[in-house]
Formats: structure tokens, sequence, C-alpha cells
């Protein structure tokens, strides 16, 4: 008689590792409370879902999750970013790498990622049943199946608990995974937003709405010490209530103990240049533009959008003529486009964050297997464990690699 094994959410932990179960010979559900799997991987990367990083060291990987990276280093072993793509790549997905080594499927298309990982799952063997897993069975600190909402009891050998966290509960994200583990005696860390857009109090971001920035750098300050939490290069979006975008998500992942104005993110909009660089590339433009109005000057040194702001942010009057500008008013434009200050109040609310900051204590998770310290035959993996990483795709790595050895372990358990 086959042994069985459940495992409850259909995400990206989930369907890999239910595919990997039953292609192994076990006796697979794989329960979903919504109507279709992957409802999340649906939506990430815009809809074009960065599905791993192209990165080849292990500490590397380890190195981008900045919450309890190192809890991973066996998981990240026994699956690496290579493994994905040859997983994809076997399935007829074809990848491509973009900027920052990010992987996406060739077509931009999540639905792609979806498929490739259902029809491994139900190809496999395993049964896919839509229902939403309330309770665990448990005799003698060990699991012994599932309770559905609907009061079904379903006996296992092992449950897997793959549900994610609560970032964008629409896709059916609400944090079961945690009800689950405190119910075994696990401690969860209270989730908190990571990867998440930033409010903040300038009112020019506003009119910025929309106007994503390239190729600029940022500069994160804990505006009481001082001190650098985070500098990056690369691209940030403005929005209607403040900054998101790459840049910006990643930064997010460091505010910690976040209250209103305690960061500063200082935006340098021309990173490659020195402030000497700057300034005489300004003073070429002037020549070029000496009897323009001072607004009409900049439309070479900026988008369009944003030189209203900058000109207002410097103090020169936008009808001065360039021939007018002092020497002081041009270092004064200079400092600005070096050094935009934006006062950060808060996350936006966790719905909106990419991934959630928090969950199941990895102290009360084996490592090397992802089974409880706790209960017998009860596994996790994927966002519901206290794990998050920076954007880039080590996210969705992070839920292939503990999903793939958790199925490794629940298999070698079994025989």
């Amino acid at each position: 008689m086959k042994r069985k094994v459940i495992v409850v959410g259909a995400g990206a932990a989930g369907l890999l590792a239910s595919g990997y179960l039953a292609k192994d010979g076990l006796d697979v559900v794989l329960a979903e409370r919504n109507d279709r799997p992957g409802r999340k991987l649906m939506i990430t990367g815009k809809g074009r879902c960065n599905v791993t990083n192209n990165c080849t060291m292990i500490n590397e990987l380890v190195e981008s999750v900045p919450t309890n990276g190192r809890f991973l280093h066996s998981a990240f072993s026994s699956f690496m970013p290579y493994d994905t793509v040859d997983f994809f790549e076997s399935r007829g997905v074809e990848l491509k790498i973009e900027r920052g080594e990010r992987v996406f499927p060739a077509s931009d298309k999540a639905v792609d990622i979806v498929d490739a990982l259902t029809s491994f799952s139900k190809e496999s063997g395993a049964k896919l049943i839509k229902a939403r897993v309330t309770e665990l069975l448990l005799e003698n600190g060990e699991v012994k199946g599932v309770k559905t909402e609907d009061g079904e009891e379903i006996p296992a050998d092992a449950v897997l608990v793959t549900t994610g966290g609560v970032s964008y509960p629409l896709t059916g994200s609400t944090g079961d995974g945690y009800m689950l583990a405190k119910q075994a005696g696990h401690t969860v860390v209270d989730p908190k937003p990571s990867l998440v857009p930033l409010v903040c109090h300038e009112g020019f971001c506003s009119d910025l709405q929309g106007l994503s920035l390239r190729n600029v750098s940022i500069s994160v300050v804990d505006s009481d010490s001082y001190k650098e939490v985070y500098r990056d290069f690369g691209e940030m979006l403005f929005t209607h209530f403040g900054v998101s975008g790459p840049m910006i998500l990643s930064a997010s992942a460091h505010l910690k103990d976040m209250k209103e104005r305690k960061y500063e993110i200082h935006i340098d909009l021309k990173p490659a240049l020195s402030y000497e660089q700057l300034d005489a590339r300004v003073q070429r433009d002037f020549l070029e533009n000496s009897n323009r109005n001072f607004i009409n000057a900049l439309d070479k040194l900026l988008p369009k959008k944003i030189v209203p702001v900058v000109v207002k942010l410097c103090g020169v009057k936008p009808s001065y003529k360039v021939n007018q500008v002092t020497r002081e008013m041009r270092a004064k434009l200079v400092n600005v486009l070096k050094d935009i200050k934006l006062t950060v109040l808060g996350f936006r609310p966790i719905e909106e964050a990419i991934v959630t900051s928090g969950g199941v204590n990895v102290k009360e998770i084996n490592p090397k297997t992802m089974e409880s310290k706790l209960t017998k035959g009860l596994y996790f993996a994927g966002e519901v464990i206290d794990v998050d990483a920076y954007t880039g795709g080590f996210n969705l790595q992070t839920a292939f690699s503990t999903g793939y050895l958790a199925a490794k372990s629940i298999k070698e358990s079994l025989q």
C-alpha cells in the first residue's frame, strides 16, 4: 500500500514538491483553496514571473536572503538556480536572462511557468483537490492527516505546508499556514511587509506619479544615527503615495523597526558623474542654451516630467535666463541632481507587499530536511517560513529549493 502525503497549498513550492513526491511513487494529495493553482505566481514580476536568479554560488544566494539566509544553505545546495532552469527548459519553457541576472520565461508570460508546474504535478500523479485545510490531525507528537473546512478528514503519513504568507490575500495567501503551525505548537514570527513600496512625505512624488527613473542610485539613511542602511543602483518608480520599483522594494527589506520619518532616501540622478564632472556637463548645456529660460534648458539632462520639481528644489526662478544663472545657483542645481531627499513615512499595507517577512520560526524547523522539530511528519516550505529575499528571483528560488528539499526528505523518511 502506497504511503500518503498531503501538500497544503498549490503555489511554487507546493506544485514542485507534489510533483516530485508523486513521481517517486507516493500517494499525493495537493489541497488548494483557490479554483486554480499558482494564483500568486501569475502576478509575480508584473505578470512576467521572475522565476529565479542566474547566480551560481550558494553564498551569493544566502546573502540575497536578509532574513535567516543561513537557514537555507542545505535547501539551496539541494536545488540550485541551474536546477530550476533545467526543470523548466526540460518542460519546454524557454527562458532568458535580463539585467541583474534575473531569469524570465522568453514569452514574458507567467502562465507558462504556472502551466509547466501544474502539468508536472498532475502528470507525476499528484491529485489536485479544491479544499481549504483548517486543521492538522495530530496524535502523540505526530501528524496523522488534515481536516478541511467542510469537515472532511484526510489521513496521511506526512503533511507539507506550503501556503505562503499574507501578502496579496486575493491570491489565497491569507495566513492559513500560520494557523496550522501554531496548532502544532510552533512559534510564528509576526508577519511584516517586505519588498513593499514606501510612503513618502514629499508632495512632489504624486506630481511625478508614473515616472520611472533608470540608472540612478539611492542611499537609505537612518535619520536617528545617520548611518547608511542600504545602497543600490538601478530602477525606481514614483507613485501617488511615494516610491516603488526594484531598488525601493529591495531597500524595504532593510528598514527595520519602521516608524514615521525614521528613514531618508537620497537619490542621485547622475551617479556615473562626480560633482565636478556633472558641473562641467551643466556648464556645457548652459552654453548651448544661454538665451533660453532656465526651466527649458534642462531637457537634455533630465526626463521632462522631473524638470519642474528639480527647478523648484534648487530655488532658481524658472523664468530666469540661463545667462543670468550664477555659479551659486548652478551649484544648487548640481547638489539637487546628486541628492534629492525623500522622507519615508512608512510601508504601504502588507496586502501590497510582494513577500511577507515573518512566519514559522526557523529555529523550530530542521534546515537539513524542512521537517518540524516539534511534530514528526510535518514539513514546511516556501514563504510560510520566516525567510524573505531581495527582488531578482530569489524568493521563488527559495520556494523551489525548500519545496524540493522537503519532498526529498519526506520520500526518504517514508521508504
